[in-house]
């Protein structure tokens, strides 16, 4: 577990001195490329904090949003449109206000993610809200995939894994 805690560290201090703006920017631009992203109607992003990828800019897209809402140990799927109100979360995140929805409308997810190896498997923040979810949601659906929008410079070769991690479906890079 140090080993995680070691990569965390690490990747936040890449993060700082990544222009994320622009990058964010070319990721939005990328995604934009994929069928995933093209043929989805119900996509779910998270709101990101000073040093994530910034994804907001896809609200504009003729598309049903939603936002991950922090509730115990599970994630909430929650409508959101630009401009609807958000409040902060225990961990400081902006998070909608909207009541939560079943989870199983949603055709694609972004997920956050510090690293992301070759095999798909994502370093996080620690707190195994994406692994849950996604293990529970897989339970009862198979209609979604789910994407990691994330930097080059955080792409490695391999990622410690444990029995409850979740690989991700597709990875967009620049």
């Amino acid at each position: 577990m140090d080993k995680k805690i070691d990569l965390r560290a690490n990747a936040k201090q890449i993060r700082r001195n990544l222009d994320m703006e622009k990058i964010s920017i070319l990721l939005v631009e990328n995604l934009k490329q994929n069928s995933y992203y093209k043929n989805a109607k119900n996509v779910m992003i998270f709101y990101p904090t000073k040093y994530e990828v910034n994804l907001l800019s896809l609200l504009d897209d003729s598309k049903k949003f939603y936002l991950p809402k922090v509730k115990g140990k599970d994630l909430l799927v929650c409508p959101y449109q630009k401009g609807d109100k958000l409040e902060k979360s225990d961990f400081n995140i902006l998070e909608p206000v909207s009541a939560p929805v079943n989870p199983e409308v949603l055709d694609l997810i972004v997920v956050p993610a510090l690293m992301v190896d070759s095999n798909g498997y994502r370093l996080g923040y620690g707190g195994g809200f994406y692994d849950r979810f996604l293990s529970l949601l897989m339970e009862k659906s198979k209609n979604f995939k789910t994407v990691c929008a994330i930097p080059k410079e955080l792409l490695v070769k391999y990622l410690p894994k444990e029995k409850f991690d979740i690989a991700i479906d597709i990875i967009i890079s620049v």
